[in-house]
């Protein structure tokens, strides 16, 4: 995964890069969020490997699966990437992209997972705590996970918050083994 990192590193900076002078974060972030998709897609991972399909015919299929959600220069980001041999990153220069766009522009990404899913009030209760503690904007998302029994696991960037069941019975095991 590492690898994949340093790759698509010089890519996202250039989309970026690309993305900030255009003035066009938002439209950047669709299009590299859909390429991603349609990148990682099982049939299209099979076209970007299969060495009897040309560069050409492989940046008209994309392009043409993208449609016109690929702007001019995102067309030729799409070249770029066909000519190096790079799609395979596309998920990875996706979220690098996302990355420098949220501090860019002052947001954290928060991921919550419950045991159960939240309502409407919560989720709104939770961000706003999350908010007043990180000082900044914040862009949540939030999904279930039954094995944590109860509770929340709150990540925020390198931050994580286990105030999970699970997490609080493994801290409980923990301390009788020592």
């Amino acid at each position: 995964m590492q690898e994949k990192a340093t790759i698509a590193r010089p890519y996202a900076r250039a989309a970026f890069e690309q993305a900030q002078e255009e003035a066009k974060l938002k439209d950047w972030s669709a299009m590299l969020e859909l390429l991603a998709a349609v990148a990682s897609d099982s049939l299209m991972k099979s076209v970007i490997k299969n060495p009897k399909v040309s560069e050409d015919q492989l940046y008209s299929v994309v392009t043409d699966v993208c449609g016109k959600v690929l702007s001019a220069s995102g067309r030729n980001f799409v070249r770029v990437l066909v000519r190096a041999g790079r799609l395979d990153v596309a998920r990875e220069i996706h979220v690098q992209f996302e990355r420098k766009r949220a501090r860019t522009e002052g947001i954290s990404e928060v991921r919550v997972i419950t045991a159960y899913e939240l309502d409407e009030a919560q989720q709104k209760r939770l961000a706003e705590a999350m908010k007043k503690r990180l000082g900044r904007e914040i862009e949540m998302s939030a999904e279930t996970d039954k094995s944590i029994i109860g509770g929340v696991i709150i990540r925020a960037g390198d931050s994580v918050i286990d105030a999970s069941l699970r997490g609080r019975l493994r801290q409980l095991g923990n301390e009788f083994a020592k």
